[in-house]
């Protein structure tokens, strides 16, 4: 059984139809009892990061996903269900200009970072149209070379900051065990089995999350970001909307349920 979190935002039905086309059994539960007992968990992207984060909390939501994520049950978060595995949120914070903020709202602090704003202009100052809406292609590490001096320099300073101890915000993160999402990124990532780096993917979103060794595929628009992210074996988050991106989001939830079913 997959559990659809449902945190009372939004039409989930996209969600459960795909996922049920790909062969799953699916319930859309806001009971973090049900989300406890699932065999892997679906966090929908609906919403703003810190009214979702705020109305999961008082679910009793939190606690119980973060729980299965550190236990190994495979879990997806979808465009802000990927954003809300991280320490933070600009999204409708207090002082959403400032990702160094203490008044960000907090996620789940599986993975360790801010999510903030996409620019609206790129390096050499050419405008692009934010929030980032339509399709565009996802990009996967080569195994050998990466994605590009701007990832390794960003991964680099990932490592840096676990080598020398995350900060104190960092603590919950480094309580689930953030050695485990420091796998080699450039090994074929299971939740894209079947699926050429390059292909098309529906996005809309206005934010974007932290770079990082967890990164397993990339987007560009203004900037390069993070649309593809892993922890440990069996944790996924995608910024991109798989039940709105014909066949190859069937194909990624169709993986998706294969690495259920052989949990």
């Amino acid at each position: 059984m997959i559990a659809v979190v449902d945190y009372h935002k939004g039409n989930l039905k996209s969600v459960e139809r795909g996922l049920v086309a790909a062969g799953a059994e699916v319930l859309v539960t806001s009971d973090p009892a049900a989300i406890a007992k699932a065999d892997a968990i679906v966090l929908p992207g609906v919403g703003a990061f810190a009214d979702a984060a705020a109305t999961m909390r008082e679910l009793g939501q939190m606690d119980a996903i973060r729980e299965r994520i550190a236990a190994g049950v495979p879990f997806l978060g979808i465009c802000l269900g990927m954003h809300l595995l991280f320490e933070e949120g600009v999204e409708g914070a207090p002082r959403e200009d400032d990702e160094t903020s203490t008044h960000n709202a907090r996620g789940l602090a599986v993975l360790p970072g801010v999510v903030t704003k996409m620019p609206k202009q790129d390096e050499h100052s050419l405008s692009y149209k934010v929030p980032h809406v339509g399709w565009n292609t996802v990009h996967f590490g080569d195994g050998s070379e990466g994605f590009g001096g701007a990832h390794q320099a960003s991964s680099a300073r990932a490592r840096q900051m676990q080598a020398g101890g995350l900060s104190e915000r960092a603590g919950l993160s480094e309580r689930l065990g953030v050695a485990e999402l420091l796998a080699d990124r450039f090994q074929e990532c299971p939740l894209f089995e079947g699926i050429p780096s390059g292909t098309y993917f529906y996005f809309t979103h206005g934010y974007i999350a932290p770079s990082g060794p967890f990164v397993v595929g990339e987007t560009t628009h203004s900037v390069t970001f993070p649309s593809a992210v892993q922890y440990g074996e069996a944790a996924y988050g995608v910024q991109f909307h798989p039940e709105k991106s014909s066949d190859a989001g069937a194909r990624l939830l169709q993986n998706f349920v294969s690495i259920v079913k052989g949990a």
